[in-house]
């Protein structure tokens, strides 16, 4: 993805320039601000940004403030990066409207991975069939096949599967398959996720094993040979 603006929000000038070089790689446009009020400024000015990689922990105003300035008139994705994994933080960046989380320390490769399939489902050209081993997913008819026979699932199942397709390679906590899929205002069991889970992976039989389980954090969907 070519001319794409990304906005690196960290007050550790260390980890801005790691990610900064990581991203200029794949040739994304890497703007910087040191803190919460640099990056309201930076973003004012620059509204053609469409990521934004926003540190928790910072002064002057943390992440959480400033994400929730930004919700007040722009739907932008977020990553947050944050030092802490705490439920309570995940859960309140997800309710404030935050896409994504990173926890640190952790891999620039993960990292752009991460990046690239949120900036997929944003910014990319809409694909209207997912393929995926022996899965091909018509988003148009709403279709799946497996094995090149139809495979009937309900409207979760359904999403799932495609939101599992959609970040393949990524490992996925409950709490964010729960926010992408059933939406932010859904304050629901995290366990609804191991029974959508375990119904869809029987109705994809042998395929079932394509999504695999991360023990102790979610799911993460991985084509093996």
């Amino acid at each position: 993805m070519e001319d794409i603006k990304i906005l690196v929000v960290d007050d550790e000038a260390r980890m801005r320039k790691l990610v900064k070089d990581f991203l200029s790689i794949k040739g994304y446009i890497v703007l910087e601000a040191e803190d919460g009020e640099e990056a309201l400024k930076v973003f004012d000015t620059n509204k053609d940004i469409k990521l934004i990689l926003l540190d928790v922990m910072m002064p002057k105003m943390d992440g959480f403030e400033v994400l929730e300035a930004i919700r007040q008139y722009s739907k932008v994705p977020v990553m947050m990066l944050t030092a802490r994994s705490e439920e309570r933080d995940e859960l309140e960046g997800y309710k404030l409207g935050v896409d994504e989380y990173i926890t640190k320390p952790f891999s620039p490769k993960i990292l752009v991975a991460r990046v690239e399939a949120v900036l997929r489902r944003t910014v990319g050209e809409p694909e209207e069939k997912l393929v995926a081993g022996a899965i091909e997913v018509d988003k148009v008819a709403r279709s799946v096949y497996i094995d090149k026979k139809p495979v009937d699932l309900s409207f979760k199942e359904y999403e799932l599967l495609t939101y599992f397709i959609e970040n393949k390679g990524i490992a996925l906590s409950r709490e964010k398959i729960l926010s992408s899929v059933w939406n932010y205002d859904y304050f629901g069991d995290a366990r609804t996720i191991d029974t959508h889970v375990k119904k869809l992976r029987a109705k994809m039989g042998e395929r079932g094993d394509y999504i695999k389980t991360v023990w102790g954090m979610g799911y993460k969907f991985e084509i093996t040979p």
